[in-house]
């Protein structure tokens, strides 16, 4: 009953250590669990047999973790369910050659710190650094950095 135990955990936990790395990406419950049950299975097995049957199970815990972590990445099973997709578009164009520091507008909509601003006919996403402007108020460009218009209120 011990020894099916034992490698019961072992086994869970190394599903549970393949699940973290292909599915469930990042630091879980599922890699946390996996790693406690590995470690369980281990403790068991010390426990259990002595340092001598400890060890045995502990490298083949270790051994058989690093083949089936190396099979399953070397393996085209997971590259099926994995996201091959590029992206092929691009970035809007250069705001800064058609609006320039100085230029004047109104919001579109309220800039909470950022909203819509109509500046030259061109509708754009800019950032206030005035606070809260409403809608429908008179503002001003104070920097233009890449695509980042900010602007201020116009008293």
């Amino acid at each position: 009953m011990t020894l099916s135990a034992i490698i019961a955990l072992i086994i869970i936990g190394i599903v549970l250590i393949l699940l973290e790395f292909f599915v469930v990406p990042g630091i879980t419950i599922a890699g946390i669990g996996g790693l406690l049950m590995l470690i369980g299975g281990v403790f068991m097995a010390y426990s259990k047999y002595g340092a001598p049957g400890g060890h045995y199970v502990l490298a083949a815990t270790v051994l058989s973790l690093i083949l089936i972590l190396l099979i399953a990445f070397k393996s085209k099973t997971w590259q099926k369910i994995a996201l091959n997709s590029e992206i092929k578009s691009q970035a809007k164009e250069d705001l800064s050659l058609k609006i320039n520091v100085g230029d004047k507008g109104k919001s579109i909509s309220r800039l909470a710190p950022r909203g819509t601003v109509s500046l030259n006919d061109i509708f754009v996403e800019a950032e206030s650094i005035s606070g809260f402007v409403d809608e429908n108020e008179d503002v001003e460009v104070v920097k233009i950095k890449g695509n980042k218009i900010i602007v201020k209120l116009k008293k």
